[in-house]
């Protein structure tokens, strides 16, 4: 029997809605269950990520809230700083508050790795995904 341990998590409202009205369309019989996939899912795509090794290539798809205050600054001095593995940003728009950005990079696999935890753990990076190809 696998023994089920009880956490508490803190959500924004909008969310939270989010994840009701999924879970409702989806047929989930619980929060948790639909939560335990997302987590799932979250931990895969990071294992497999951190799994590269050698010359890669790819991009990272980032979400983000463009009202967090300072965010912009550090998400550009972020790339600037890892300037030898992007190759190009394109941003865009996504409403008054959210904007994309896809970053595609270049090079060593550790490199895009740490790209993409800086990125990703910033305040305001509601989400971020990557793809990676070897080269």
């Amino acid at each position: 029997m696998t023994k089920i341990v009880r956490v508490g998590v803190t959500f924004p409202p909008e969310l939270l809605q989010d994840l009701d009205e999924l879970i409702g369309e989806m047929g989930y019989e619980s929060r948790s269950k639909a939560i335990q996939d997302a987590v799932t899912s979250f931990v895969t795509e990071q294992r497999l990520l951190h799994k590269q090794k050698g010359k890669r290539a790819g991009v990272l798809v980032m979400v983000y809230d463009h009202d967090v205050r300072g965010l912009e600054d550090e998400l550009i001095e972020a790339q600037h700083h890892h300037r030898d593995v992007i190759n190009s940003v394109l941003h865009v728009h996504l409403s008054d508050k959210e904007c994309l950005e896809a970053v595609a990079v270049k090079g060593d696999a550790e490199d895009i790795k740490h790209l993409a935890q800086e990125l990703a753990t910033r305040k305001g990076v509601k989400q971020l995904r990557s793809t990676i190809v070897s080269t």
